[in-house]
């Protein structure tokens, strides 16, 4: 069993700080991706242009989805980075716990 980081508030905050960052990569690179194929930045709910009510749940959809998967990424990482345990698969893998 892999020995617990020494000190815990610094594992939550290297956690936050890393989660925090790749929401904000992943919210950047939809962004970049909308404005490359739509041609233009992803609307907002309160967009004063009158965006189609599909255009913006379909952005906040893609946006959502991707910071939420971003940030469990970056939170499983730092786990295993502060506990040591490079070593398992990120997913489907056997764990002892």
């Amino acid at each position: 069993m892999p020995e617990k980081p020494s000190s815990p508030s610094v594992a939550m905050i290297a956690g936050l700080a890393a989660a925090a960052l790749a929401t904000w990569v992943a919210t950047a690179v939809v962004k970049q991706s909308w404005q490359v194929v739509r041609g233009h930045e992803p609307p907002k709910a309160d967009d004063p242009h009158g965006a189609a009510l599909g255009e913006v749940v379909l952005a906040a959809a893609l946006t959502g989805a991707a910071a939420a998967v971003a940030r469990v990424l970056a939170t499983r990482g730092t786990a295993r980075f502060t506990a040591g345990r490079w070593e398992e698969p990120l997913i489907g893998g056997d764990s002892d716990d």
